[in-house]
């Protein structure tokens, strides 16, 4: 299992479009990829679990990757959030 603590830095936080393409991102991988915000964790590859979480730009989240490409995934998730370069 992989788990990194990362930081939002989205402009517009993640608003449904944001939320879309970081189900997206997330669905690239095999790994099962948990998002938890607070009390409160979904699955990373279900649009409305991620869609409750309400997040916004600057807020702090753990992101746990359990699977063959967990490392890969949580990477993924970081550049995708943290928007940073490769």
């Amino acid at each position: 299992m992989t788990k990194r603590s990362i930081r939002i830095n989205l402009q517009s936080g993640l608003e449904a479009s944001p939320v879309a393409l970081l189900v997206q991102e997330a669905s690239k991988y095999e790994s099962t990829i948990y998002i938890q915000s607070g009390d409160k964790r979904v699955n990373a590859k279900s649009i409305m679990g991620m869609m409750s979480l309400g997040l916004d730009n600057g807020e702090q989240l753990e992101v746990t990757a359990e699977g063959t490409d967990e490392e890969a995934a949580v990477e993924g998730i970081e550049h995708f959030l943290s928007r940073k370069e490769a």
